[in-house]
């Protein structure tokens, strides 16, 4: 079980499930969205995934067609993001998570996006866009 929430705390969550991918994405939109290199995500099954307290701030942003980004409307802190066509996942933004992760599968996607300041020095696979 892994709980999380938001930097103001009217958010919290909690997903019962196991976290065993994490992919740290350096698309345009993912800097832009967490105003950094790059954002870490998981994906996570929707149904295991439970809003606790303030659902009513939650507030969702489409950068795209069929992908939404779901963030705190009183802080901004990006919560996940949820695409149309995988009602079944969520891709939950890590940084938001209070309990340790220890993942099997960690990659790089969208490196020929990667931000010019940033270097990947970590040794996990690097992809020049998503990963397969």
């Amino acid at each position: 079980m892994h709980n999380g929430s938001c930097l103001c705390g009217r958010i919290e969550y909690r997903y019962d499930g196991e976290i065993d991918e994490i992919s740290m994405c350096h698309c345009s939109q993912c800097q832009k969205g967490q105003g950094s290199a790059f954002v870490a995500v998981a994906p996570v099954q929707a149904d295991k995934f439970h809003i606790l307290r303030g659902e009513e701030y939650l507030k969702e942003f489409r950068a795209s067609p069929n992908k939404a980004r779901v963030f705190c409307a009183e802080c901004g802190s990006p919560l996940y993001s949820a695409k149309d066509d995988l009602p079944g996942i969520k891709r939950l933004r890590l940084g938001t998570l209070e309990t340790p992760v220890q993942a099997k599968r960690q990659y790089h996607a969208f490196v020929a996006e990667k931000a010019s300041w940033y270097e990947i020095r970590d040794g996990f696979a690097q992809h020049p866009g998503r990963a397969t």
